[in-house]
């Protein structure tokens, strides 16, 4: 076995199964640790369905390209379930523990108190909850100071974002140590206050339900809705970020429409936010004036915008959608 950290996934649902399969490809020992007591075959049913599916992922993976499946076995081989009466060892023993219980505050909490219990006051805790911020958890959690909010995104074992929320009694070190093991990994952390829908939810809950309506309205079918995202929305967000993109265009372009948009639809959703309305007066309006969400002033402008048109025409490639020029015979 490496010397690498060993992980511990509190939960043997699917969020822990696929944060296992993280780190067994990453080279890390991982316990999924179950904290129910239950019958012995119960138990065995459940590790074998556990370890089946993060083997089926790694071998999804190898389909995918991107390793050789003849490793598939001894990247499996790192992930072990542990059952209850084990759970001290386990716990104790792992550099970070993920808890992954179902989304019911009372079931977490529980699950916490007796983790970090067994864990000893070593152990980074981090809770990948999608809807109960860090705050209202961490007072389960014996040294709260070691404790934060992780939140993947599914599927876990592809999507590169992981979202970090740490709470009030959060020790900064903490975040830093979380955020270092992530990026060593191959995951992008990004770190957020303690807020409803974190950062990719709260905007992705915006996107959809707007979608939705456009679908109502009869703007257009869902299909053609999807195109549009997939090959304009989605091509453009991948390159640029959203704040990234307003300074790109210019702030004064997102002004302007929004306010027609919301006169037009007649809907104040649609109206510019106020640090919009700031930046417009300031003057903040992106590239044109050297700041905006960003800073440019001390940019090669020219360079920027030619590096980030390179990645669009790498888009291009990814989809499908590369073609040559149209030559005269």
């Amino acid at each position: 076995m490496s010397g690498r950290e060993r992980i511990a996934c509190l939960g043997a649902g699917r969020m822990g199964r696929g944060i296992a399969a993280v780190f067994a490809y990453a080279g890390h020992p991982v316990a999924i640790v179950d904290l129910k007591a239950r019958p012995a075959e119960d138990f065995a049913r459940l590790s074998a369905e556990a370890l089946g599916e993060v083997r089926s992922t790694l071998v999804m993976l190898a389909e995918l390209g991107l390793f050789d499946g003849a490793a598939v076995d001894q990247l499996a081989a790192r992930v072990s379930v542990v059952p209850e009466a084990e759970a001290g060892a386990a716990l104790s023993g792992a550099a970070v523990i993920f808890e992954g219980v179902p989304e019911v505050l009372d079931m977490k909490r529980e699950a916490l108190a007796k983790a970090s219990r067994l864990a000893g006051p070593e152990p980074i805790i981090a809770s990948t909850t999608s809807t109960i911020l860090v705050d209202d958890l961490a007072d389960a959690v014996e040294h709260p100071e070691r404790f934060l909010n992780a939140h993947w995104l599914n599927p876990a074992y592809l999507v590169p974002l992981v979202e970090l929320s740490p709470g009030k009694a959060t020790d900064p070190a903490v975040t830093a140590r979380l955020r270092a093991l992530l990026e060593a990994v191959g995951k992008v952390p990004v770190t957020c206050a303690p807020s409803p829908g974190y950062i990719v939810p709260r905007i992705q809950a915006l996107a959809m339900n707007e979608a939705a309506r456009m679908v109502a309205e009869g703007v257009a079918t869902a299909e053609e809705l999807d195109k549009a995202i997939k090959y304009g929305f989605g091509f453009r967000f991948a390159v640029l970020g959203l704040l990234e993109f307003i300074d790109w265009g210019g702030g004064d372009i997102l002004y302007y429409a929004s306010h027609y948009l919301a006169k037009a639809l007649d809907d104040q959703r649609h109206a510019p936010a106020e640090i919009i309305e700031r930046n417009m007066a300031d003057g903040r309006i992106g590239l044109k004036t050297g700041k905006g969400f960003l800073d440019y002033e001390n940019l090669d402008i020219d360079a920027y915008r030619r590096e980030r048109l390179k990645a669009f025409a790498a888009m291009l490639d990814q989809y499908g959608l590369r073609r040559p020029p149209v030559l005269d015979d």
